[in-house]
């Protein structure tokens, strides 16, 4: 049996969304620069653990997305094999 190429369109097939993982915050090394931006430093450090969180949601709601893509593109192969009697 030869394989051949196919290309299936889905209609209403959705868009894989794009998350972006935030920047690690600077931590100086130095301890008087530390305490010198000790306020920019602990904002940067709660800045990125909300945002952190935020990439965690995201990546949870793209993997269910693609997990619903991919059954459905599943089936419909199971219906194009169907149809061509494979």
């Amino acid at each position: 049996m030869r394989a051949v190429p196919i290309l299936l369109v889905v209609p209403g097939a959705g868009f894989a969304e794009s998350c972006f993982a935030p920047a690690r915050p600077f931590l100086p090394s130095d301890s008087q620069a530390a305490r010198d931006y000790a306020d920019i430093i602990r904002g940067d450090f709660e800045d990125y653990i909300k945002d952190i969180q935020s990439y965690f949601r995201c990546l949870d709601e793209e993997r269910a997305r693609a997990f619903d893509e991919a059954r459905a593109v599943s089936e419909d192969y199971g219906r194009f094999l169907e149809l061509v009697g494979d």
